[in-house]
Parts: C-alpha cells; structure tokens; sequence
C-alpha cells in the first residue's frame, strides 16, 4: 500500500515539479530585471515640452467642422503633432488641430519616423516607421498604429497612435523575454493576462497537495524504516 502510494506520488510530483519550475525560474526572471527596463522607461524622455498656447489660440468646439449632434465627448490634449482636440463622435475618433480646427491627416512614415526619434533616449537609431493595420498582440490595440524599431541592443520598439503621433507602447526584447517567463509563470500562455483562471488555481492546489502529502509519506516511510531497524536490533539480541 505504501509503496503504491510513493510510486503515484512520484509521478505526480514530477508533472507538478515541470510548473514549479516555471515559476521558480519565472519568479527569478522578475526579480532579476529591472521593470524600468523591461518597460522601456530607460529610453524614454523625462519630459516633453509642448508649445505653449494662448487660450485665445484654441478654437472652440463650435468652430470644429462637424455635423449636427455628432459630438459625444471631446479632450484638448498636447501631443508631438501640437495641442489637438480629440474628439469622439457617433461613428468615430477624431482629431483635429487646436490653433486652426482643421482635422488633421494621418501622419506620415516620415512623420511617425520623426514622432518616434523625439520619444526616445538612446544610442539607437529608427528604422523606416511601418503602419500597421492589425498590430500585434504585443501592441495591445485593436486600431491601427505605426511601428518604429531602433537598432539599439534590445530592438526597442514604439508603437504610435497615427493621428496624434503619441508613443502609446513601448516594447523590445528585454520586453518579450520577461513575457514569455511571465506567461509561463501564471500558465495564461495565450494572452499573459489572467492570474485567476481554474488552470493555475488547480496547478497550485495540487502543488499543496503534493507537498503536505509527501509530508506524511515521508513520515510514514520513516516510521516504517525505524520499525524495521528496531525489529533488526532485537533479533540481533536474541
């Protein structure tokens, strides 16, 4: 009985040791790398100086060229391209130029290249801005951006909002290797975002489980040994 229950014990803990693993080596990842440089803050400009406008400067929303009952809400925010307004309508976003009210155009691989070199610090030069009609996961955006690469020592990548020209993820290498380690760590290896889903739960149950029971079969195994000694010991005496 004993010795089935060892046998059973030693299979299951050696597919609970593969996931231990990936968390010990998950959990060393995280703690080795500095999130600063995993989000890329390292090559990020400390701060951005926009060009101061009047209020008089701005155009109101009623100058904005729009239609009858379209607005829906609407921000005045500094971005690479100047001060715009962001404005959301029933269909869409959109943008216009805060100094003229014009809507503003997409930008430009050039542009974007541009947008890019402004929003970074490091030795690394851009690559030609691509525009990206389905970003990667990675990007996590479900509109189309540009993608501008630096040839830095870890592939630091931008991903730019098209019409504002504002940095709105920075990923690399360093990025992509801490993901990996992280999705391996909370077994949500689709989309590295879920922590408390049944899988992990169950992972971590059975982890206890095997723990506290080879616990007890150690304990028992060791009871049985010293039995076994004693009986040994006695009949030497006999």
């Amino acid at each position: 009985m004993l010795k089935t229950a060892l046998q059973i014990h030693k299979w299951v803990g050696l597919v609970v040791a593969i996931q231990v693993l990936f968390w010990v080596i998950g959990g060393l990842v995280m703690t080795v790398l500095p999130i600063s440089w995993v989000r890329g803050e390292n090559h990020t400009p400390s701060s951005v100086t926009a060009r101061p406008m009047a209020v008089n400067e701005v155009k109101s929303l009623a100058e904005l060229a729009l239609g009858p009952g379209e607005l829906r809400g609407a921000e005045l925010r500094a971005t690479p391209r100047g001060a715009v307004w962001l404005v959301k309508t029933k269909s869409a976003l959109r943008v216009f130029d805060a100094a003229s009210g014009h809507p503003l155009p997409r930008l430009t691989p050039d542009e974007a290249t541009a947008a890019a070199k402004s929003a970074y610090v490091g030795r690394g030069e851009p690559g030609r801005a691509q525009f990206l009609q389905s970003p990667p996961q990675e990007a996590a955006s479900t509109t189309p951006l540009y993608a501008v690469t630096f040839d830095d020592a870890v592939g630091t990548t931008l991903y730019l909002d098209p019409d504002t020209g504002e940095a709105v993820k920075r990923r690399s290498n360093l990025w992509r290797f801490y993901d990996l380690f992280w999705r391996l760590h909370i077994m949500d290896w689709p989309s590295g975002e879920n922590f408390n889903h049944p899988l992990i739960i169950a992972a971590a149950a059975l982890t206890l489980f095997v723990t506290v029971t080879g616990v007890i079969l150690l304990w028992l195994r060791l009871a049985r040994d010293l039995r076994n000694l004693d009986n040994r010991r006695r009949r030497a005496k006999a």
